[in-house]
């Protein structure tokens, strides 16, 4: 049971959970599982710090900060772990969601219905509300303007 658990860190970080849940169809008890976990904690082969950093990392470039707190909390992580990680995707969302939108459509829309459409899929991928208005901002004031609506942007001369 500990190469299978060595296997899939080889592979990417898990969490306490995700890993418990992959190896529990192979544990011949529970106790065992929970040994064997908490070895590898103190081997610093599992960390959950280390996979939240690694989940934002991977995903925050394509979905928002509550699509990822939802992961998170699926994995029953929360708080102390993810509070740093998430501050900085936080700060960096309205970019992302804009890299987002040009990725899927690239152009402004052309009526209400498909504006509409392109604030629910910035939305289902839990962008914030201020972050997709953004995206509409940055597209009214034209893509050259992106610029100016970015928080960290120097004023306009």
């Amino acid at each position: 049971m500990r190469a299978r658990a060595l296997g899939h860190l080889a592979r990417r970080e898990h969490s306490r959970l995700e890993l418990a849940r992959k190896l529990a169809a192979h544990a011949s008890e529970p106790d065992a599982l929970e040994t064997l976990l908490d070895g590898l904690v103190q081997e610093g082969l599992l960390s959950d710090q280390r996979f939240v950093e690694s989940l934002v990392r991977r995903r925050g470039a394509r979905y928002g900060v509550r699509r990822l707190e939802q992961e998170l909390a699926e994995h029953r992580l929360g708080g102390e772990f993810s509070a740093e990680p998430l501050a900085e995707l936080r700060r960096a969302e309205p970019d992302l969601a804009w890299q987002a939108w040009e990725r899927r459509f690239g152009r402004p829309p052309a009526d209400l219905a498909e504006r509409a459409r392109q604030h629910r899929f910035l939305m289902a991928r839990g962008f914030g509300a201020e972050a997709v208005a953004s995206v509409f901002r940055r597209i009214r004031l034209g893509q050259a303007g992106q610029a100016a609506d970015h928080p960290d942007a120097p004023p306009a001369e």
